[in-house]
């Protein structure tokens, strides 16, 4: 693998002013490549005195420089096109600390892009309603109307999976809604959120309204959700951290995009082609560590063995291997404990009576994508989130039985299916307990304008441009007790 990390990059990960700083802190956080292991980095977690010193330089920002939505929207639009002009260099960061392909890569680059061209435009759109209060007896002569007003400061915590786009959807929508924010990355991915920031610095971002600190999420991340100066947690993670922050933060606004299993139905009517080849993308995209990826695929009894022959064929020929290949469709896992784990599972499964249809293989951090079927309902295979790249094969008789299934998790983020009846779409899309529910296409198909988000225990608020700027602004009634005017011949 070629290492690459952009010359450009800060040297150190601490950002309170203006400059970057190495920081005091002497616990070491080291950066390494999933592929390969060799070091990228070492930075200092940020201390106590430090993460303060943080908090208060957004506080005091919001509290003292709003920016109007016409700057904001000119400092997310240049973001955007630096983002543009540096995207190799992103890519290529991607790649080097978090073991995503490629191709992979640069496509979360290309959505970042968009991503801050769509905040830019949604500075500009904060508007409120006419509230026809003049309609009810007694106030005739009032008139009211709301107004977005910015929430306040924001806490963004980002995690591995997607260590670029994961914070497109949480710092420049801050940004866009006047809010000001403070980022602690995933620790073993800091670096391609520090690019990040940099480029908000290079396209006129005055200082403060982003901060960086550093940390492991017990220390630094207990700290910042013990801060009563936030108005906003924006996070996203696994569900028992989730529950942490919530039981924590208390009535402060959270938006919380958590973990899933998500269900993808494959109807008896199906293009079995198109399902099998989207699925197969799906389970093994990022090496299966996203949240939306396909991890129970429920399949009509009458086209199991045909769909899980087409599903293997596609899932086998995956290239796995150097994420810095073009070639290479599925790169490793973010961490040895990670891949061991998923390979315990599958064990798991197998015991109790799963078939291992291909796949499973580790190698260190790799982890060949497998496919299993007919696992026991309560394997952790099924019940639990995976976060690798393995998918089971559930049979079922009726569209009933499918969606019992699906719906019989903690889990609801999305869901997809797979069939040529409108009547059979739209059952789904009303009955499937979900943020989303894709039709013909897998769960993890995902654009960073719609709303995005789950139920249950999959999280809470909604993610995608628009949504997000709105859950980091308040509404703020204004009612108008009109008089009439005196001495003006009216």
């Amino acid at each position: 693998m070629q290492s690459f990390i952009p010359d450009n990059l800060p040297a150190h990960g601490l950002l309170i002013g203006e400059r970057w700083e190495a920081g005091n802190g002497e616990h070491m956080l080291e950066v390494r490549a999933p592929f390969g292991g060799h070091l990228l980095a070492t930075l200092r977690e940020s201390t106590p005195a430090e993460v303060d010193a943080a908090v208060a330089q957004a506080a005091a920002t919001f509290a003292a420089q709003e920016l109007s939505p016409f700057e904001r929207a000119t400092i997310l639009r240049r973001a955007s096109e630096l983002i543009a002009e540096r995207a190799e260099d992103f890519a290529r960061s991607i790649v080097a600390e978090a073991g995503k392909s490629i191709r992979d890569s640069r496509a979360e680059v290309a959505r970042a892009v968009l991503t801050f061209e769509l905040c830019a435009q949604e500075a500009t759109r904060l508007t409120g309603e006419v509230v026809p209060v003049n309609a009810t007896p007694g106030s005739e002569n009032r008139r009211a109307f709301t107004m977005s007003r910015p929430a306040g400061v924001v806490c963004a915590i980002t995690p591995f999976n997607g260590p670029v786009n994961q914070l497109s959807h949480k710092v420049p929508t801050a940004i866009a809604a006047g809010c000001t924010v403070v980022v602690k990355p995933a620790e073993v991915t800091p670096l391609s959120a520090i690019m990040l920031v940099q480029t908000l610095l290079d396209a006129g971002l005055p200082p403060g309204h982003v901060t960086m600190v550093q940390g492991r999420g017990e220390t630094v991340g207990q700290q910042l959700l013990e801060d009563p100066r936030f108005a906003v947690y924006t996070f996203t993670g696994s569900t028992a951290v989730g529950t942490h922050i919530r039981r924590t933060v208390g009535l402060r606004k959270t938006l919380l995009e958590l973990g899933s299993n998500s269900a993808n139905i494959v109807h008896t009517d199906a293009d079995l082609g198109l399902a099998a080849k989207a699925l197969a993308r799906s389970l093994s995209i990022y090496a299966g560590q996203v949240c939306i990826s396909a991890q129970r695929i429920l399949v009509q009894e009458s086209i199991f063995d045909q769909f899980t022959a087409q599903l293997a064929d596609h899932v086998q020929a995956l290239v796995v291997g150097d994420p810095s290949e073009e070639s290479t469709d599925v790169g490793p896992m973010i961490s040895l404990e990670a891949a061991t784990r998923a390979e315990e599972w599958i064990a798991e499964a197998v015991a109790d009576g799963a078939e291992l249809v291909c796949g499973g293989t580790r190698d260190g951090q790799f982890l060949t994508p497998a496919v299993l079927t007919r696992p026991s309902l309560q394997s952790s295979l099924a019940c639990r989130e995976a976060f690798a790249p393995v998918a089971v094969l559930i049979p079922y008789a009726t569209l009933g039985e499918a969606l019992h299934i699906a719906n019989n998790t903690e889990y609801g983020l999305q869901a997809g299916i797979f069939t040529a009846s409108l009547d059979v779409a739209l059952a789904a899309a009303q009955r499937l307990d979900v943020g989303g529910v894709i039709v013909n296409d897998a769960s993890s198909y995902r654009v960073d304008s719609m709303p995005y988000g789950g139920v249950k225990q999959s999280g809470t608020g909604r993610e995608g441009v628009r949504y997000a700027v709105e859950e980091m602004t308040d509404s703020r009634l204004v009612v108008l007790n009109l008089q009439e005017p005196q001495g003006e011949g009216l």
